[in-house]
């Protein structure tokens, strides 16, 4: 449960350089929740912030759906689970490994558990550069390894 409450923390203070305040998650990593459309039971693998809310990663027995909070009803009852804590937390700001010529500070906007490894959404660029642009993607999934911490 500590792990949660550290990501909730850190959401809160996250305020992304296009000034905007990020709402806390309403589901904590591992949760069970009802999926409303599917009428079935399924716990959070992640999250990710996507225009202007919280997207949940949702993992049933053979697959991964989204769903925003309107989706979902949240119980309370986590999974007992030995999974790592994520390396990163939401607002992180972290580098990409191969970047190093550029060596542009990125935010971690999201983490998803898929395969026994714990992915990151990090932003690729600003919203600020064409905030009407929603056919680019603004942010990249991208494994562990391929970050590395900036310490401010």
């Amino acid at each position: 449960m500590t792990e949660q409450i550290t990501l909730l923390e850190r959401c809160w203070y996250l305020s992304a350089p296009w000034g905007q305040e990020i709402p806390l998650f309403e589901v904590n990593l591992w949760e069970r929740v009802y999926l409303k459309a599917l009428r079935t039971f399924g716990y959070c693998s992640g999250f990710r912030w996507d225009r202007g809310q919280w997207v949940y990663l949702i993992e049933l027995k053979n697959e991964i759906v989204q769903a925003s909070k309107y989706g979902i009803i949240t119980t309370g009852r986590m999974e007992p689970n030995t999974v790592e804590k994520p390396a990163y937390a939401i607002g992180d700001r972290v580098m990409l490994v191969n970047d190093a010529p550029f060596t542009k500070q990125r935010l971690v906007l999201g983490l998803q558990f898929v395969d026994s490894a714990w992915f990151y959404l990090v932003e690729w660029h600003s919203p600020m550069l064409d905030p009407n642009t929603s056919s680019f993607n603004s942010s990249s999934l991208v494994a562990e390894a391929e970050l590395v911490r900036v310490m401010v």
